[in-house]
């Protein structure tokens, strides 16, 4: 049954709200779980789920992602007949420019199932974490008929205007559907994942396209446009773990919760690998004084001092007392001897200088520059920085990508923001000067 299946991989978003980890590269991309992308585990759902014909939708800076996916064999999808295929936007023609919206970026790859006999069309989203066997939901959707099957998600109510929320009847039909509500009724969040009817689908899309005003949007626009004109759209719920990891705190607490007495996503069932691209990498290696506590650390690491109840990636190394707590270290991050890091993200390549202390906390001053990002309490370290020597950083600091010594006016205080002045493009969207502007910590009623 599974084989009747195609799915769309939407994959293409920018993820703002993910801040450095998403500047320079798209946010299913973006490192997860001591080894992983966080694309895998969708692209595992679907080959778990005998899914082997699927299009990934790219856009916003896919450079890292297409070197990840490659040919789809660490997936099992590079094959002849259906596997994984890249479905970029191009300009230059009248059919088919930059994505607009995910319904949008759809429509514009319809043409590539054109010859597939897939009479059902999974629609997935690229950026979330959990484990899902689809074919429940597509035996539910064919069961009822439907012409839409929406996988749902209880949420805590605090939390309903970030999510689309449904209610439903008796027999899982939606009732109501509404993107993002001020006054929730219901607690049931759409996941992002879709069954659509091959015809729905393209009509759907067809009449999207044509409304000037659409934002060409499942969420706002066609799932209600369905709904309004009496379609039969359902719900099918969902009761395990799905983590929505796109914002700063989110992605931070998945990561942790791998750490847990009864962890979120068991790595070691055989029987649902989270399969990624294959790393040749040697033993994690602990020296002579090492302590690791209630810790992920992945192959390739080296632990010569403390880690504690943290997510270690390939590369990393933590040098004699140098100290890692509650913290994510991505590849080949050091911190050298005295160091300590805590509270923190610190991307791939960051040298954390001898003495130095990066030391988030708990809440406090919003960062200067993206307070709507970084007002948890954490420290985001971006890639390739180095930090110099004694240096101390506060809760919600920034300290940008390829940031060298030099660049630093004294400690970084919380809320404040070390810039890469040399940096120029997309990173200077997020409130950086103009490239070549004197070296400076923003902090709050100051001129750089």
């Amino acid at each position: 049954m599974s084989g009747q299946a195609f799915a769309f991989l939407l994959a293409g978003g920018v993820g703002t709200r993910l801040c450095l980890l998403s500047e320079k590269r798209a946010k299913p991309a973006v490192p997860f779980g001591g080894k992983y992308r966080i694309i895998d585990f969708t692209l595992s759902n679907c080959v778990n789920s005998g899914i082997f014909d699927v299009g990934i939708l790219t856009q916003y800076r896919p450079t890292s992602l297409n070197q990840h996916i490659g040919s789809g064999r660490a997936w099992d999808l590079d094959r002849s007949r259906g596997g994984v295929r890249l479905l970029a936007p191009y300009r230059g023609s009248q059919e088919n420019d930059w994505y607009r919206g995910t319904a949008d970026a759809v429509y514009q790859n319809m043409v590539h199932i054109r010859n597939r006999r897939a009479e059902d069309l999974l629609i997935l989203s690229g950026d979330h974490i959990y484990k899902m066997d689809y074919n429940p939901m597509l035996e539910f959707h064919r069961d009822r008929r439907a012409a839409v099957t929406i996988a749902a998600t209880v949420v805590p109510v605090e939390d309903t205007n970030q999510y689309g929320i449904l209610e439903l009847d008796s027999r899982g039909r939606v009732l109501s559907f509404i993107e993002k509500p001020k006054e929730a009724r219901s607690q049931l969040a759409s996941m992002g994942v879709y069954v659509f009817r091959r015809d729905v689908l393209w009509q759907a899309l067809e009449e999207d396209a044509a409304v000037e005003s659409s934002n060409h949007d499942f969420g706002r626009d066609v799932i209600p446009r369905l709904l309004a004109k009496g379609a039969d759209v359902y719900g099918f719920p969902f009761p395990q773990y799905w983590q929505d990891v796109g914002t700063i705190d989110a992605f931070y607490a998945a990561n942790l919760d791998l750490l847990s007495d009864r962890p979120t996503i068991d790595f070691s069932d055989a029987d649902w690998v989270i399969h990624t691209a294959i790393l040749d990498l040697p033993a994690v290696r602990l020296g002579q004084d090492a302590a690791v506590e209630r810790s992920l650390v992945a192959n390739g690491a080296r632990v010569e001092g403390r880690v504690v109840r943290s997510v270690i990636f390939p590369g990393v190394v933590v040098e004699k007392n140098a100290e890692v707590v509650d913290s994510i270290l991505m590849n080949d991050t050091r911190v050298l001897p005295g160091g300590r890091v805590e509270r923190a993200i610190l991307d791939k390549q960051v040298w954390v200088g001898q003495g130095a202390r990066v030391e988030g906390g708990i809440g406090g001053r919003p960062n200067t520059v993206c307070a709507e990002h970084l007002h948890g309490g954490l420290v985001l370290v971006g890639k390739g920085a180095t930090l110099p020597e004694g240096v101390r950083v506060g809760p919600n600091a920034r300290v940008d990508p390829d940031v060298v010594p030099e660049d630093f006016d004294g400690d970084v205080g919380p809320g404040e923001v070390v810039w890469n002045p040399r940096a120029t493009g997309a990173a200077q969207s997020h409130g950086h000067p103009p490239a070549g502007a004197r070296p400076a910590r923003i902090s709050s009623g100051r001129e750089p």
